[in-house]
């Protein structure tokens, strides 16, 4: 009989070779993703797992960007809806959207439900530039990426306050 694949030690064993390869220089871990309309990039490192958008329990009295908790594995994460929280609107739900888990390094049991996500990206040879303080890329077609950086977002004062 077959050993069962079970997809969260696969998603972690993939994370665990990925920052191997960076640690010596042969790959890139960076994820793309698409927020409003928008192409972000997030490091791997920052996010434990990906996956589609579970069920979720809204919590009354919150800001629109806090679309609830929902339950993973018996732990639950508060969820954020990126688009709402950069002020572009509610996210529409659907089947290609995507929660981010917030890797447990961070000792935040967020996610961040973004529009898609496009897969890794290696950006060693993509040209960057600071702008307002912040890094954007551009691809080899000349496409504009930003930068998501978890650890800023986590410290934000509007992302900690999630009440009206």
């Amino acid at each position: 009989m077959s050993k069962r694949l079970n997809l969260r030690e696969f998603q972690q064993s993939l994370s665990n070779r990925m920052q191997a390869k960076d640690r010596t220089g042969d790959q890139a871990t960076t994820l793309g993703i698409l927020i409003a309309g928008q192409n972000w990039l997030v490091d791997m490192s920052d996010i434990s797992e990906v996956l589609p958008l579970p069920p979720l329990t809204r919590v009354p009295i919150s800001k629109p960007w806090f679309r609830g908790v929902a339950n993973v594995r018996g732990n639950l994460y508060c969820v954020v809806d990126m688009a709402a929280y950069q002020h572009k609107g509610l996210l529409d739900v659907n089947s290609s959207n995507r929660v981010l888990l917030v890797a447990e390094k961070h000792a935040f049991n967020s996610a961040l439900l973004v529009d898609r996500v496009f897969g890794l990206r290696d950006t060693r040879a993509w040209q960057q530039t600071v702008v307002d303080g912040k890094t954007e890329y551009r691809d080899g077609q000349g496409g504009k990426w930003n930068k998501l950086d978890i650890i800023e977002l986590l410290n934000e004062n509007e992302f900690l306050q999630v009440g009206i």
